[in-house]
């Protein structure tokens, strides 16, 4: 219920007009794969219409030698992809677009920019269109994480401060930034390997990206340490016409 209607929210900032590409960056929920991983398929069918994959870039990407194919099984089973796809074919509806999966692995900083510089230059064609999959914070027993700052009041408070340090680093766009904000406090944020490819993707486009953060909440507020609690987030990254800013570090 609440990654919905925040993807909905998401999605609807799309002008199907403008795009005829969409590259889909997805955490690997349920298979483990140290690198990142492309669709065998030829067509995702959802319950709103069928979108078809972009095999010509499919197989561009493939023939860098540095991704894995997709089994049917692990891509089948991948919600990352799974609940995007209904948006998209919403939103597209009457028009011509094709999505070029990508499951995203367990990467280190190096293969996370490695992929980013690879797949940096897509971002610089004005008819793609990039989604990134992910929530934030975990918390509670459940997912055996209870950080807890008390100098912010009610845990839920500083959940979310907590999630808020890590938007505030992703707007400024610094992967560096990001990677020590989750080495020093271990954020259950399951997109955090897709998020770090895009800031990377980022130093290797020519154009001035910013991404801001509209929308934010918790799926319940934790008091207690017996509770627990996911947190939901949407942001939106545009071309900054103000032109070309300097490499973020």
């Amino acid at each position: 219920m609440h990654a919905g209607s925040y993807a909905a929210y998401a999605f609807g900032n799309i002008n199907p007009s403008s795009f005829s590409r969409v590259f889909l960056l997805s955490p690997s929920h349920r298979h483990y794969t140290a690198k990142c991983a492309l669709t065998k398929a030829t067509v995702y069918s959802t319950p709103i219409g069928d979108l078809r994959v972009d095999q010509e870039v499919t197989e561009e990407l493939n023939n860098t030698g540095k991704f894995e194919l997709m089994d049917l099984s692990v891509d089948e089973a991948e919600h990352g992809f799974e609940m995007l796809l209904p948006y998209l074919s919403k939103v597209f509806q009457g028009h011509t677009v094709k999505v070029v999966p990508v499951l995203i692995g367990s990467l280190d900083f190096e293969n996370e920019a490695m992929y980013g510089q690879l797949l940096g230059k897509y971002l610089d064609d004005p008819k793609n269109f990039f989604v990134v999959s992910t929530d934030f914070c975990h918390w509670g027993s459940k997912y055996k994480y209870t950080y807890y700052d008390e100098n912010h009041g009610a845990i839920h408070k500083s959940i979310e401060a907590l999630d808020r340090m890590g938007m505030e680093i992703i707007e400024v766009g610094s992967p560096n930034a990001f990677s020590q904000y989750m080495q020093e406090y271990k954020n259950t944020i399951c997109g955090r390997h897709p998020i770090s490819v895009f800031l990377h993707m980022l130093k290797h486009c020519s154009m001035k990206v910013k991404v801001k953060f509209t929308r934010y909440d918790q799926s319940s507020q934790c008091n207690g340490m017996e509770d627990n609690s996911v947190s939901y987030c949407c942001a939106v990254a545009k071309v900054d016409p103000s032109g070309e800013d300097e490499k973020r570090e």
